[in-house]
């Protein structure tokens, strides 16, 4: 069977299922319901192994890498657009690159050609969608970009359309077919295209060597922005900072430890370098007559533990749980820059 035949039957065999569901009455049964919605997840699922198959191999290996070479040299946006249910996926995806690194805005279509295309610059790239490749509100849009030398990328399902041809580069749908018995909606098109500009988005952010701290600049709030907090964003420096020297007395170290409230005090030598902390666990451990009079050297708990202001405050979070303490100090080298405490990483929301 050709492949043809193969998305042909597809629909077919969708219909007798469906058929073969129904009531005495003719109505549609729960079952038959239930098969059709398995059956679209079904045939989605093996459109994409189609199209991975398909940019596994040459050309269209070629085709994706020069449209990631292309989004790449941009040095303004991609802008990305379609028409109807292709529209609504360019949208997402010109959100995804956005939030991925690469400046991107959706243009409608339609809109364009009412004033729009002034948002499109010669420093830009076009991303068009339609499944077609002969969306007619695409017409104005398609020629600007060719006057302007604006390169264009298309995604279509077929590489001979008007889009297919004009553009710089086409990335061509495998032709699967829509799912479900009448084969009409757009579903499989679409979520074709969706991974596909998913699959830019990603294949971007790995030339361009975007980082976890890069992705947090993107995305301060919600989940994602708590899980990529830094020590440093939530680390208490300057003024606020327990300090004291290593030829300070303990009646010193007490005074500094009950201003600041941290329930510790970092120890330093001449040079700066943290050598030490006096927690309150090594004040009850030298409790005594002499102890106010004695050197807070010989009190302090030598080598204590340190992050760096660049480690994730999860990581300064697990440390603090796993050693059973409720402050830490922050070094930058082998200087104390700052501490952090347990409650500061739980009122962010870090967990």
């Amino acid at each position: 069977m050709t492949q043809a035949q193969a998305t042909q039957a597809a629909p077919d065999a969708m219909a007798a299922s469906a058929g073969a569901n129904r009531t005495t009455e003719g109505g549609p049964t729960a079952e038959s319901g239930l098969r059709a919605a398995l059956h679209v997840l079904d045939h989605e699922a093996g459109a994409l192994r189609q199209l991975l198959a398909n940019l596994e191999v040459e050309p269209d290996r070629s085709r994706l890498g020069q449209a990631l070479d292309i989004l790449l040299a941009v040095a303004g946006r991609v802008i990305v657009t379609g028409m109807g249910k292709s529209g609504h996926i360019a949208r997402k995806i010109a959100a995804t690159l956005a939030s991925t690194g690469t400046p991107a805005q959706f243009v409608h279509p339609g809109e364009a050609s009412h004033g729009d295309m002034g948002m499109i610059t010669a420093a830009d790239a076009v991303i068009a969608l339609s499944n077609s490749g002969e969306t007619s509100e695409l017409a104005d849009l398609i020629t600007y970009s060719r006057r302007w030398r604006i390169p264009l990328i298309a995604i279509t399902s077929r590489r001979e359309s008007t889009l297919g041809g004009a553009a710089d580069v086409t990335l061509a749908l495998p032709p699967t077919g829509e799912a479900g018995a009448l084969g009409l909606a757009p579903t499989t098109s679409t979520t074709m295209m969706l991974a596909l500009g998913d699959a830019i988005a990603v294949g971007l952010l790995e030339r361009k060597g975007f980082s976890a701290a890069d992705f947090r600049q993107l995305h301060p709030g919600g989940k994602l922005g708590q899980q990529l907090l830094r020590v440093a964003d939530l680390m208490h420096v300057g003024a606020e900072l327990p300090l004291i020297d290593t030829t300070a007395p303990m009646s010193q170290a007490i005074i500094e430890m009950s201003a600041k409230t941290f329930g510790c005090v970092g120890v330093t030598d001449a040079a700066g370098t943290l050598v030490g902390i006096v927690t309150d666990g090594d004040l009850r451990r030298h409790m005594g007559a002499d102890l106010l009079a004695q050197k807070v050297a010989d009190v302090m708990t030598r080598q204590p533990l340190t992050i760096t202001s660049q480690a994730l405050a999860a990581e300064a979070l697990r440390v603090m749980n796993e050693k059973s303490i409720t402050s830490l100090f922050v070094v930058d080298g082998k200087r104390a820059a700052g501490i952090i405490r347990l409650h500061d990483c739980l009122r962010a929301g870090v967990a």
